[in-house]
């Protein structure tokens, strides 16, 4: 009989119920639908006391760190960056720890302190939306993204929240198979599954802040308007401006066109409909304001390097698309 992993999850101020509840709940529904311990967690705090939260909380833990040392696996959870008096200290015995471990993960903002003990350096990571431009700004040697997870080699980052839950599929998937992940999945309402490659949603608000409430109705309107989509003109005439500002808003805060802003989130919207449901590529294509089939499976392959058809079936690369 196989022998239950051992996972250590180190808690760094601040964390709530919610983000440790949404890290640890796939593992032990793992367990509960395996019938046996595929996963023993134990939740450690940097000096061993119990870990406090909002409300007066705290959360009990099985030790310091230190008591870590005979782990399979190591996360760092952390739903924010607060530095602490020990913070050198902590770095150090991550560090230490990291070469008795299969796999090193930061969680939420755990990727922070990871990447501070120089543990991600030549890593693909990700961190939580809020903290990217910081993480990406500081930590030069990591290779940072924004999608919400990243699983490369023995390193493994996600972002917080529901994320989590995402990312931690993942790792279970990868040990325990696809059939798992989608029974717990099923248990847990999860309406699907994100992969790697999906970025994480950044409110529009957060990249352009609320000075330009032009561009956020734009947004707003090609968001409505999948289906049908509006034209340029259209969208700046609803939005009482001229073609030429709403483009202007569009370069400086998105870095893109109006135009091709508008096709990516198509193209996603599409995406998300291959891998959710049963609706044929021709269907999906029209939803998503294409205007036929062909059309569709052409620009899709264009900006994904992928068919409508592989996209749903993947490896079954000469399987023509859906006419």
């Amino acid at each position: 009989m196989t022998a239950p992993l051992q996972l250590a999850v180190l808690l760094l101020p601040p964390c709530s119920p919610f983000g440790i509840g949404c890290f640890a709940e796939p593992f032990l529904q793992a367990n509960r639908l395996a019938g046996k311990t595929l996963y023993q967690l134990r939740f450690y705090s940097w000096n061993g006391q119990p870990l406090p939260m909002a409300g007066g909380m705290r959360y009990p833990v099985s030790g310091a760190l230190r008591d870590a040392e005979a782990c399979d696996q190591l996360f760092v959870l952390s739903e924010g960056v607060l530095p602490f008096s020990d913070a050198a200290l902590c770095c150090h015995a991550l560090a230490l720890l990291a070469s008795r471990v299969s796999l090193l993960g930061g969680v939420h903002c755990g990727a922070w302190w990871l990447a501070s003990a120089g543990l991600l350096d030549g890593y693909h990571a990700t961190i939580h939306w809020p903290e990217q431009p910081a993480f990406a700004e500081r930590f030069r040697n990591v290779v940072a993204s924004q999608h919400v997870y990243e699983l490369d080699r023995g390193r493994f980052t996600c972002a917080g929240g529901l994320a989590q839950i995402d990312g931690v599929l993942a790792l279970i998937g990868r040990q325990h198979g696809v059939e798992l992940v989608e029974s717990i999945a099923a248990l847990l309402c999860a309406e699907r599954v994100r992969g790697s490659d999906e970025r994480q949603r950044v409110p529009l608000l957060a990249r352009v802040g609320e000075k330009h409430p032009k561009l956020t109705e734009a947004v707003m309107l090609m968001e409505a308007n999948i289906e049908e989509p509006l034209t340029t003109d259209e969208l700046a005439r609803l939005t009482n401006q001229s073609r030429r500002q709403l483009a202007r808003l569009f370069k400086q805060y998105l870095d893109d066109s109006p135009s091709r802003y508008y096709l990516q989130l198509r193209l996603e919207r599409a995406r998300q409909l291959l891998r959710n449901t049963g609706k044929s590529v021709v269907q999906i294509g029209l939803l998503c304001g294409f205007s036929s089939g062909p059309h569709f499976s052409t620009v899709y392959r264009t900006h994904f390097g992928i068919s409508p058809r592989e996209e749903r079936f993947p490896g079954d690369s000469d399987l023509a698309d859906e006419a």
